[in-house]
Parts: structure tokens; sequence; C-alpha cells
């Protein structure tokens, strides 16, 4: 794995100090190539989507002095060079609970400039005040439950040999969901929870296969950009759908929550950032 900076600079898996004053460069890249490469992906990319970031412990002081809170959406575009560690995105914000700002909008706009900066694209920043909070949404992924299957599983690693469709019949457009993807923390081994969506069109995808497969993360050791990204490539390879869309909702860890996406086809609109009962 190739980091913008050395390993041993990352944050993850030491003893941290949480009263740093205002310090963007707590933020700690991760170059997306090395990983894109292990998949194959060495030019121009098979999707478009976003890694959508929703913080809930985010807090600042205005100009008297007085804590401010929101919650904040981050939105980090696909093809963006790099991707941000999130205990370093944690003790970012973390060093702004002391910092003066003058309104909502400078707020958002530093947040905005800083994590740009990090990734080395245009990030979008929403941020929700506590006269939204009551407006926020909740609800489920919508499709098919592959965890309703019962199946027998003996193999934790992504086998993408367990994927296959019935190319002999018409094409189908499905939505399938299941609550069962967990995988690990590249660095610290930590479990990593998700729910994930898959919405395709093409020959219609063995179900039991899928769930196995999907099982198979289990103690797979990725990043969840990079887990999302690898569902999305070895579904593409071996099912050969016309169009596929990958969605995967994690729960929150640190106070944040991450949540990508990757399509191949145009989307109505982006996916709902509802969150799910378990963030």
């Amino acid at each position: 794995m190739t980091f913008a900076s050395p390993p041993s600079d990352s944050p993850l898996g030491k003893t941290t100090v949480y009263n740093h004053p205002y310090d963007p460069g707590l933020l700690f890249p991760i170059l997306r190539a090395e990983k894109r490469a292990e998949l194959g992906i060495t030019s121009s990319l098979p999707f478009f989507g976003m890694d959508v970031w929703n913080a809930y412990e985010v807090s600042w002081l205005n100009l008297r002095g007085k804590p401010q809170i929101a919650i904040a959406t981050l939105q980090v575009p696909a093809d963006s060079p790099k991707i941000v560690e999130s205990k370093s995105l944690k003790l970012y914000l973390n060093s702004l609970n002391q910092t003066r700002v003058a309104s909502l909008e400078a707020f958002s706009d530093l947040l905005r400039n800083d994590v740009s900066a990090a990734v080395g694209a245009s990030v979008q920043v929403r941020l929700s005040g506590p006269d939204e909070f009551g407006r926020l949404g909740m609800g489920e992924l919508e499709g098919l439950l592959l965890d309703r299957l019962d199946i027998e599983v003996d193999s934790y690693r992504p086998d993408p040999a367990l994927l296959s469709a019935n190319r002999d019949e018409a094409a189908v457009e499905e939505k399938l969901v299941s609550h069962l993807l967990k995988s690990n923390c590249l660095v610290t081994n930590q479990p990593d929870w998700a729910s994930v969506q898959i919405h395709y069109v093409g020959p219609a995808i063995h179900q039991e296969g899928l769930l196995r497969y999907l099982i198979g993360f289990r103690e797979h050791q990725e990043f969840h950009e990079q887990c999302v990204e690898r569902i999305f490539m070895d579904l593409l390879r071996q099912c050969v759908p016309s169009k596929l869309m990958v969605l995967a909702r994690y729960t929150r860890r640190g106070g944040i929550d991450i949540n990508p996406w990757r399509s191949n086809f145009s989307l109505s609109k982006m996916p709902s950032n509802a969150r799910n009962a378990r963030q």
C-alpha cells in the first residue's frame, strides 16, 4: 500500500494527544493508485462515484468563544488521487474545537479547502446545524436481501471465482442487499462493518455465490473505499453486467461513517445519504 507519507507517520494505532491547535497538517493522505493497480485499474477509471463521509462530532467556537456544533457531510470524488485516513480526519476536526470562526459558512469553507488540498481534488462540504437535526432522515438500503439464504461458508477471503451469472437467459435488473459485509482496517486490523447494495442490469447473478463472496471479506484487510472498488471490479469481470453500481454504508468509527459508491451508468440522483439503523 502506498501512502503519501511513510506509514510510520500515520496516527493509526498510536496514543494520541487531543489538544492540538488547528492544524490541517494532521490530515494523512493515502494514494489510491497502488490498490487500484492491484485491481488492474492503471489508466482511465471504469467507474465514477463518491466517498460520502458523515462526521457527527464537529465543533468550533464563534467569535465570542461560544461553542458551535454541526454534522458535516463531505463528498470526496472517486477520481481524486488520494483519500484521507479516517483517524487523521478525526484528529483534524478535533484540532478545530477551540478555533474561533466567524460563521457556519466560513467553517464550511475551511473544511472544504483543507480536505480538498489533502485529497488533491475539489471536495463538497455540507454542514447541518442543530436546527436541521430533526429533518435528517434514516432509511435502509432498498433491495432483495441476500442474507435470507441458508448457505454454508468455509472461506473468509474474497474469492472472485465464487461470482457467476446466468448468461443463457435474458438480462434482468436487480438491487441486492446484504448486511454481512465485514472487512478490517489495513493498518490496525480493527473490524469495519457495513451494509452493501448492488444494483445491476445484466445476466442474473447467482445469489448464493455472491453472498459467499461478500462474507469472504470477513478477514480481508483494506480501507472502505478499496473494498467497494474490489467488489465492483470482481462483479464487472466475473458477471459482465452492462450496468453496475456498488454502494456500501459503513458503521461509524470515531464519530465518522464512510459510504463509498461506484457506478458505470448514469444515476438519476446520488444514492441517499440517509443513515441506516447501525450507523
